[in-house]
């Protein structure tokens, strides 16, 4: 795990301000939405960062790894919700535009990390395996 705070996190900044922009979409929406759509947007828009922090602050890249699937899981729910919002007419097409664009950035900002992430542990993995073992078969030792 890295020292630096989830806070110092770009993809984290970047989860904010996606929430922001859907607190400020969902406002728009006609009131038999606020305790469905809206609510299921928010939801999913909130669990992002959340997901991110959360795995920051995990002890192994194992964790922080399932922790940014869930991230990820949760971006795609809430894209598939704007393009419903979309289809029913809620929302500016210029909101719901921006907001693509900013999930499209998050969606790559995701899946470098975990590309990362998981380079990161199959380098672990192949410098753990380099460790030498006494080799039993070596020409210096007496067969029994």
């Amino acid at each position: 795990m890295d020292n630096k705070s989830y806070k110092e996190l770009r993809i984290w900044q970047r989860s904010l301000d996606l929430v922001e922009e859907i607190y400020g979409l969902v406002k728009l929406f006609p009131k038999e939405e606020t305790y469905a759509l809206s609510d299921q947007m928010r939801r999913a828009a909130i669990s992002i960062p959340s997901n991110i922090a959360e795995g920051n602050g995990r002890y192994t890249n194992k964790d922080f790894l399932k922790f940014l699937s869930f991230s990820r899981g949760s971006l795609y729910e809430l894209a598939t919700q704007i393009e419903i919002c979309s289809r029913l007419g809620y929302g500016l097409p210029s909101s719901i535009n921006s907001i693509n664009l900013l999930i499209e950035e998050i969606g790559k900002m995701i899946n470098r990390m975990i590309s990362y992430r998981l380079n990161r542990e199959k380098n672990k993995f192949h410098q753990d395996s380099l460790i030498k073992l006494p080799d039993t078969q070596s020409p210096n030792l007496p067969i029994p």
